[in-house]
Formats: C-alpha cells, structure tokens, sequence
C-alpha cells in the first residue's frame, strides 16, 4: 500500500451533515471528523425545500478548516440521500433550492401516473424500484402537472451529490448509485429508460453523462480554490447514495451476508449480482438499488429510527426546566434503559404505515394506531421506545424472511452498519427476532465507504474485498446471538396479526 493518503468526505443525511477526512495507511483507515452541521427543511409558499447553497456553504467551511489544520487533501468525496435533485439553467445558474422528498406534492400522484402514463407494472419491469411516492419519476411528474416554472426552464437535472460536485467543480455528471433510486434508471441497461423520460417529454441530454462509482468529476473551480486555500484538489463521484457507500463498507468476508443499514430509514437488503425483478418481488415492493462494482443493492426501505428520532423531538419541545435535565433523561441511554424494563410486546405498531411518514405529532400517531387495532396505547416515554424497539425488530424479521426467499445463497450474517449499530438493545433484539448472527458495525459505515471509494480511485485499493478486509481489520465489531426464540416467534405471531388488520 502507498504512503499515508487523506481524503475528504461529505456525508450528508435528512437531518444532519458532516465533513470527514480518512488517513488510510498501514491497512487501516482511521477517521476525524472535520465539521457537524443541520440540514434543515425550509417550509414557504406550500412547499419544503432544502437549501442547497447553505449545504454548499458548509462544505466550503469543511474545507477551509480542513487547510487551516494543514490537512493535505488528495481528493473530496460526495454522498447524501436518493431522490431529490437540482435543476440547472442554461447559463449554468441553480434554478432555486431543491424541493424534498417530504414536500406533499407527490402525495397521489403515482396513481395519476399510472392511469396516464405507463402501468405500474411495466415501470417496476423497466427499473426494478421500489414504489415510493416521492421517487424522482413521480416528483417530475408532479411538477410538469403543476406547471414548475425551474422544471420548465431546466437545461440539467442533478441529483443532490452531482449538484454538489457540480458546485464545486463546474462538471455535470449522473453518478450511477444515486441516479439508480430514480425510478428512471433501467438497471439491465445502465441507463435512464427512454420509455420514462418520453412519458415525462424530458431528454436524457437533460441529465449528465452516466458515471461509474470512483470516477473522477473534475477538480475544484478557482472560485472554490480561492474560498478555500486549497489547490486543484479532484472530486470523486463516489457511491453518490448514502446508503450504496454504506454498503461498500459492510466489513464482510465473504457474499453470504445481508445488511441493514440503520439510522433514520433503515436498509434491509442482499448484494446481489444481478437485478432481481419478477412478480414476487414486485408484490412485495423490493428494490434494486445501483452498486458497486456493477452490483446490485436488492432490498427494501423500512421506516427505521425517524420515529423514534420524531418522538425524542417532541419531549424536547415540551419539555420543562423543573423536569431535570433533557440532555440527560432524554438520552439515548437512558430512554433505551427505560426501555428495557417495560413489559416486552404489550403494544406493537407497523413501522412502515403511512400514517407514520410525517405526522404532526409522532405521538399521537402511536397512540391512534394501536387505538384503532384494538390494543393499549402506550402513554410513557418508556413505553414509546419499547413499542418502537419491540416493533422494528419484529417489521426486520418480515423483511428478513422475504430476503431468505429471494438469495441464491444461505444469508448466515446479519451485518447491521450505521448510527443504529451503537444500539446494543435493538441489535440483541433483531438477532433474536430474526434467528441470525448480527455483527454490528461500522457505525460511520456511509463516510468509510465514501472514503474507501476515494481510494479505490486512487489507485490504493484495487477491489470491495480488499476495502472490506483494511475495515474490518479498522474496526471492533460487537456479535449478538439469537436468544429467547420461543418468545420472539409468538410475538411474530401477535405482530403478523395486528399489522394484517
């Protein structure tokens, strides 16, 4: 391996943003995070936006902080959500801030598209995705039936990552992973599917050209040289998709895992080599996601830790002085705690349900749910987190089972990454839930992977497994066996029943 290399990771989630470097050297990769930013939605005018420039902004600031430390950069890497994107005028100019996948523009709209379009069945046989409101197809679509001005004056359409570098390096690019959560990318193709963008009347020369994970875009504008101090540092299309990097950092030996990829959604999913696209994963709503090295992420979305995250929100909002300390009663540690000693599956609820997508008040939605199938309502922070807890686990034992069915190959590991890796409890739960192994780490799994990209670009890492072998090697990963089956299978039962209502 060649000398010490340190490379520049942006990694930007729904609700948080941070700026990291990697030193990789002697087989190891170790991490410090530069910068830690929000990124807040901007509600205005009947829409959610999220605002690119401040993002733009605060990679700026990483940066220049990066330089004033006397980090010396080889190249910057971009990962962030699906989805969402930018539209770029003819003179080169950002047409406003992005809409998110959270605005309610999409809401109904796919069965509009359905009915005036293409069938739902041929969108899915063309691409391969899960149906989900807010997929880039159906928020055009939105858009073109409302008129949108930037949609109608757009000269490009960039995903979030490719807007970024964009910004940074003045070069347009379709990075494959990000562009792949679409709906418009035709997986057997490589490509965007002409039925689709004839359906909306767009032309694939409206977005860049398609661009492999660990290709160089181009190197930072002088603009972003001067604003910063750096030089012509390069900027590598990474896995633009947060979860695709995140995935390229699953520290596996060998191909007969799953993953779930924890945090506000969670991934549950396999490394497939090809698209798996029949009947029975159209029934079940599965997707299939760009990977790397031609791979392909065969998983499914479930609504993972925004839940809990809504539910934390709203104690901190409410809360009051004489209560004690918020930062400390509303810990993780301590609301898992309180978990743990409430009653196990007294109250459970269908994470996935729409009526928990973004409801005004979580709590409430918790309460009418398990209200309207006929169970208690859970009242106490305590019995929140455990119904959420107890819920996800139970939700990743479906999704599990379905996985089982569709791999070509025994899954005898479970390898849970993200910021839910650090949940000793939930993982001890999903090993249980799911009668599997469940090594749990990394927990910065997206920014390794970044990173590691980065490398592989490089020319420092040479393929996956050799990215897998310096992180696993990186990292101490904590093992949770199955226990208390009996239990866990008549609670499947009790969840099977409510969730079926």
């Amino acid at each position: 391996m060649k000398e010490e290399q340190v490379y520049f990771a942006v990694d930007l989630g729904a609700t948080s943003g941070r700026t990291i470097v990697g030193r990789l050297a002697d087989g190891k990769i170790a991490l410090d995070e530069i910068t830690r930013f929000d990124n807040k939605l901007i509600t205005t005018g009947g829409h959610v936006y999220w605002d690119i420039f401040a993002l733009y902004d605060e990679i700026i600031r990483g940066l220049r902080t990066a330089h004033e430390r006397g980090i010396n950069i080889t190249s910057i890497g971009i990962d962030t959500w699906g989805c969402d994107f930018v539209f770029v005028a003819s003179d080169g100019a950002l047409l406003r801030n992005p809409l998110s996948y959270r605005d309610p523009h999409t809401f109904g709209v796919m069965d509009d598209y359905f009915a005036g379009k293409l069938p739902k069945e041929k969108v899915y046989e063309l691409t391969g995705i899960q149906f989900m409101n807010f997929n880039s197809l159906f928020q055009l679509y939105a858009m073109q039936k409302a008129g949108n001005s930037a949609l109608k004056n757009a000269d490009k359409v960039l995903f979030i990552p490719d807007a970024l570098s964009y910004m940074l390096t003045g070069k347009a690019v379709c990075e494959y992973t990000v562009c792949s959560t679409s709906q418009m990318l035709n997986p057997t193709t490589g490509d965007i599917a002409p039925e689709l963008l004839d359906s909306l009347g767009m032309k694939r020369s409206q977005f860049g050209p398609m661009t492999a994970p660990g290709t160089v875009v181009g190197s930072l504008t002088p603009e972003v040289q001067r604003l910063t101090g750096l030089g012509e540092v390069p900027v590598v299309a990474v896995a633009g998709h947060d979860t695709a990097s995140a995935v390229a950092a699953v520290p596996a030996s060998n191909e007969k895992f799953a993953y779930l990829s924890s945090g506000t959604w969670s991934l549950m999913g396999i490394e497939s080599a090809k698209p798996i696209i029949n009947s029975h994963s159209y029934d079940l709503n599965f997707t299939n996601e760009g990977g790397i090295e031609g791979t392909t992420r065969f998983l499914k979305n479930i609504c993972g830790m925004w839940i809990y995250e809504c539910c934390r929100r709203e104690w901190k909002a409410s809360w009051k002085e004489s209560m004690g300390s918020a930062e400390e009663l509303l810990s993780h540690k301590t609301l898992q705690q309180e978990a743990m000693a409430e009653e196990p599956f007294r109250f459970l609820i269908n994470p996935d349900d729409a009526v928990f997508a973004n409801p005004q008040s979580m709590i409430k939605a918790i309460g009418d749910y398990c209200r309207s199938h006929g169970e208690a309502v859970p009242t106490t922070r305590a019995e929140i987190c455990r119904c959420i807890f107890d819920s996800l686990a139970l939700r990743y034992r479906q999704v599990f089972g379905w996985l089982k069915d569709f791999a070509d190959f025994d899954i005898d590991t479970l390898h849970i990454i993200g910021g839910g890796s650090l949940n000793a409890y939930l993982n001890q739960f999903t090993a249980n839930s799911c009668g599997v192994t469940v090594l749990a780490g990394p927990q910065e799994a997206t920014a390794i992977g970044n990173i590691m990209m980065q490398a592989k670009a490089a020319g420092v890492v040479e393929s996956v497994w050799q990215m897998r072998k310096i992180i696993a090697e990186s990292i101490d990963l904590r093992r949770f066996e199955p226990q208390n089956s009996a239990d866990w299978d008549k609670a499947y039962d009790k969840f099977l029943s409510i969730t079926n209502k």
